[in-house]
C-alpha cells in the first residue's frame, strides 16, 4: 500500500492511558515480543538487528514504542530503503499485543512513523501488510494509503478486501 503525500497528515494522538515515545537501548525484548505476537514467528536478537537496528535505515528515533503503566503493548519503525523511490520512506513492522488491540495504538503508532518520515524529508511513503490482516487494512485506507498493485493477483486480492471490509464500490487502483 502506498500514501502520496504525507503533508497534511493528521497529528498523532495516543489512545488515553497510552504514550508513545521513541527507542531506548533495552528495547529489544519488547520489539521481539511484540513482532511475534503481532506478525507471527520467532523473532531473537538477531532478528532484531537484521530487521532494524543493525539495517542500514536503522532511526533510533523513528522506532515506535506505545506504553501504557509502564508495559510496552505496540511498536512500528520508520526505515528507508534502496528499493523504494528516494521520495519514498516505509512503515515496517507495526504490532500491538493483543490484549491492546483495536483502541487506536496501531493509528498512532503508524502516525508517529509517518511524521517521522516527513521530518526526514520524504514526500511519501509505503506499508506492506498481509491480506487477511483487516483491521489494519482499514487503518491504513483511513489513513489514506491505496492499494499498490505489483502483481496480476493483486486487482482480485483487493476486490476481495473491499468486498469483506464493506467497501464493495471502491475499485482498486
Amino acid at each position: 500500500m502506498e500514501i502520496d503525500s504525507l503533508d497534511g497528515v493528521p497529528a498523532v494522538v495516543a489512545p488515553e492511558g497510552y504514550r508513545i515515545r521513541t527507542y531506548r537501548e533495552d528495547d529489544g525484548p519488547h520489539w521481539r515480543r511484540l513482532i511475534s505476537q503481532g506478525i507471527g514467528g520467532d523473532y531473537d536478537e538477531a532478528a532484531f538487528r537484521n530487521s532494524v537496528a543493525g539495517s542500514g535505515g536503522f532511526d533510533p528515533q523513528g522506532l515506535f514504542f506505545a506504553e501504557t503503566n509502564g508495559a510496552v503493548v505496540g511498536t512500528a519503525c520508520a526505515v528507508w530503503q534502496d528499493r523504494y523511490p528516494r521520495d519514498t520512506g516505509y512503515v515496517h513492522m507495526v504490532a500491538v499485543d493483543p490484549a491492546h488491540q483495536g483502541r487506536g495504538l496501531g493509528r498512532a503508532l503508524t502516525l508517529s512513523v509517518l511524521h517521522r518520515l516527513r521530518e526526514r524529508g520524504y514526500r511519501r511513503a509505503v506499508v506492506q501488510t498481509d491480506d487477511w490482516r483487516l483491521p489494519a487494512i482499514r487503518m491504513y485506507l483511513g489513513l489514506g494509503f491505496r492499494p499498490r498493485m505489483t502483481h496480476e493477483s493483486h486487482e482480485n486480492r483487493w476486490r476481495e478486501i473491499h468486498r469483506k471490509l464493506g467497501r464493495p464500490k471502491e475499485a482498486p487502483r
